[in-house]
């Protein structure tokens, strides 16, 4: 009995640790113009942009001519909420929101937690870990697109229904939670969580339809993406510049960009290495004989990280969808996961070395810059395969569950009998 009672003493230290760090990143959000910290520019992306898009859409339409709107109609709804808080400006708003969803997160994490045969140490993951990304989450609306996320894989298990709906949800926010559903176990479970999902995304692009002008209109602006500096291409390329590369980096698309030679074929590159990623995660759906509680959860980080490392873009908010996922997986105690946790925890360390403390170098394509990202990516490209090489030795069925039979040879009967009659 005894190991199934929970203690509050746990809870209590991480609600602690919670409190303090998060009025640390408050300070520094405050703080965001000093130089070390971005020089303004994280706090920049709330107040002038995402306050510029709630102007658009509180008149009933997505931003259909801006180039830097490439998001899902979902993330309207999100950058509308803190129009509804009473007596806060847009951007006191809009950080309360994201530090509820912060909370909800780390809430979440330790109810998993507590449960019998679950670990807290997911809940310590990301409590501990999001303050690496110092006051980055509470300037951008990643924190609310992985709760969404986080939602969808705990309440998988008991709620294939509610699973789908929060895949739905988050995808209909930023696209990649959708792959929370890859991993759900075959079956009814399965086709319960997908038919949901499905009905939830059409149902609620319906409601966007009839609502706004425009939802679809990111496609258009998300086609036109050209290579991020911050991605395994842009890293190679900005390394190439030191051996002749004429290339140079460009603010586009809301963000910075290598125009040049090559870097249409980088581009290329990336997308092909993106569905190769997508068929390989399929054939492992197709192949895989075993699951566990903790198969949705890994192959769902595992998923996440594929595409975060093919992409043209990586941008430093991504590493807060690796480390919600990366705390979701360590909830279990049967995840495969850990070590790709502890190296998407490093990769969170060197991402905010790289931004905002040290982005002119890695703009200028200085060396401390050229080999900050590409120990950062090196970092995610080797938790990728791990994530991978684990994801797909842990579906294998346990060899114990199938052991080898030997057919009984002649006079093997005749054997058994003499071995009787002399013991």
């Amino acid at each position: 009995m005894n190991r199934h009672r929970v203690t509050p003493g746990p809870v209590l230290a991480l609600t602690a640790l919670w409190s303090v760090t998060r009025a640390v990143l408050l300070w520094l959000l405050l703080h965001d113009d000093a130089p070390l910290l971005g020089g303004g520019s994280v706090n920049r992306e709330v107040s002038r942009l995402y306050f510029h898009w709630y102007g658009v859409l509180v008149h009933g339409g997505f931003p259909v001519h801006d180039a830097l709107w490439q998001y899902p109609p979902g993330a309207g709804a999100v950058l509308l909420a803190p129009g509804l808080a009473p007596g806060l400006t847009y951007f006191q708003a809009f950080v309360a929101l994201t530090l509820a969803a912060d909370a909800l997160i780390a809430g979440a994490l330790a109810r998993a937690g507590t449960r019998p045969g679950r670990s807290l140490l997911g809940a310590a993951l990301w409590t501990g870990g999001l303050p690496l990304l110092l006051h980055l989450p509470l300037a951008r609306y990643d924190v609310e697109v992985t709760a969404l996320a986080v939602l969808c894989l705990l309440t998988m298990a008991h709620s294939p229904r509610a699973g789908g709906v929060f895949g739905a949800l988050g995808a209909l926010v930023k696209v990649w939670p959708a792959l929370a559903l890859l991993g759900t176990p075959p079956g009814r479970p399965t086709r319960t969580a997908w038919t949901w999902a499905a009905v939830t995304g059409a149902a609620s692009l319906a409601l966007f339809a009839v609502l706004f002008t425009g939802p679809l209109s990111f496609l258009r602006e998300q086609g036109g993406r050209g290579v991020q500096i911050e991605s395994l291409g842009g890293t190679a390329l900005n390394l190439a510049r030191h051996a002749g590369w004429t290339g140079r980096p460009r603010y586009q698309y809301g963000a910075i960009e290598l125009v040049g030679p090559y870097v249409h074929a980088v581009a290329s590159a990336s997308l092909a290495l993106t569905a190769a990623a997508f068929g390989v995660l399929v054939l492992w759906r197709v192949r895989a004989r075993h699951w566990s509680e903790a198969t949705p959860y890994d192959a769902a980080l595992s998923a996440v990280l594929l595409f975060t490392v093919t992409s043209r873009v990586i941008s430093p908010q991504y590493m807060i969808w690796l480390l919600g996922l990366a705390a979701v997986c360590l909830t279990s105690r049967h995840t495969s996961q850990r070590p790709v946790a502890a190296l998407v925890v490093a990769a969170c360390a060197l991402s905010t070395v790289a931004y905002p403390m040290s982005y002119r170098e890695v703009i200028d394509g200085s060396w401390t810059g050229c080999l900050l990202m590409l120990a950062r990516n090196a970092l995610l490209a080797a938790a990728a395969v791990l994530s991978l090489v684990r994801l797909w030795r842990a579906a294998r069925p346990p060899a114990e569950e199938n052991p080898p039979t030997r057919q009984p040879g002649p006079g093997s009967g005749r054997l058994a009998d003499r071995a009787l009659s002399t013991s």
